[in-house]
């Protein structure tokens, strides 16, 4: 099965700074990393507790400034085997997709995003990370 795993989960932040400190002191996550994304504006973290196969915590910050007052998860991804063949078997199917192409991340990383039947974002990530 191409698909293996909850991925991550996306919350959008307004602060990160703010949000690594109180993910790591509040919650007892570490970064694993940071990165800005190949648009040049979104900055990325990615939080967890250093267990191997774990769901990540990918903060986000950047991509919408006006954030409801109960914040905003902003999607739950996926981690597949080969992003290109779930890319070609999605678009056989009646979804809608967010991104027209697959995206490639400065790290090596490659995703796409697609609506839910309720037009909740999902994502199919194939990692560099490991």
């Amino acid at each position: 099965m191409a698909r293996r795993k909850i991925e991550h989960v996306g919350i959008m932040v307004a602060d990160m700074e703010r949000s690594i400190a109180f993910y790591r002191d509040v919650v007892g996550l570490s970064l694993k990393g940071t990165l800005t994304h190949t648009n040049g504006v979104i900055r990325l973290a990615f939080m967890g507790f250093d267990q191997t196969g774990e769901t990540e915590l990918e903060l986000i910050e950047g991509y919408n400034d006006s954030l409801p007052l109960e914040g905003k998860v902003h999607h739950v991804a996926f981690t597949v085997d080969d992003v290109e063949d779930e890319f070609a078997r999605i678009q056989t199917l009646e979804v809608k997709l967010i991104d027209q192409e697959i995206v490639k991340l400065p790290n090596g990383s490659r995703y796409f995003f697609f609506h839910g039947p309720d037009g909740e974002w999902i994502e199919f990530f194939q990692s560099t990370r490991g």
